[in-house]
């Protein structure tokens, strides 16, 4: 799909508040309602759109501890199983390097969190990090631009 400014500013503003009409995205981005809805629709159609979502505050929920767990080499289903039946663990990504699995979950307590990681540690090893500042979440997204080139290739960039 070939995106245009347009594009780009409609991405930012549903990433900045999804709820918004089509009328004030329309509004925002100075292009009529039947022509902002159009675009969304053809973002969602060609997958760049793929849902949205509310964000929730995790204290106010009662979940008083995020957590980052880094799993080192395991058996991918059996991981994959675990993390379908832990509805603590919020983010789950295979990755490359040491660990295999970096989880990301969300508990009550000490004694929650001790028994969630429990359930990975019969895996195989495991480190736990509590998380305490969250500085950046959920950052919005723009188009992904081709890397600056260097006028002078005799000169390091």
């Amino acid at each position: 799909m070939d995106f245009d400014s347009y594009d780009a500013r409609i991405l930012a503003e549903l990433q900045a508040d999804a709820r918004l009409s089509m009328t004030e995205l329309g509004r925002r981005v100075h292009l009529s309602q039947p022509a902002v809805t159009e675009r969304v629709r053809k973002l969602e159609s060609a997958g760049v759109i793929t849902g949205y979502r509310t964000t929730v505050n995790l204290k106010a929920l009662g979940y008083g501890i995020r957590a980052v767990i880094r799993i080192g080499r395991a058996e991918y289903a059996r991981v994959v199983k675990i993390v379908d039946e832990t509805p603590e663990v919020i983010n789950a990504y295979n990755v490359t390097g040491e660990d295999s699995w970096v989880l990301e979950i969300a508990v009550v307590d000490v004694d929650h969190l001790d028994a969630v990681v429990s359930r990975f540690c019969e895996l195989t090893e495991t480190s736990t990090s509590i998380i305490l500042r969250v500085t950046r979440e959920h950052r919005p997204v723009g188009l992904a631009r081709p890397p600056l080139k260097n006028p002078n290739p005799d000169e390091p960039a």
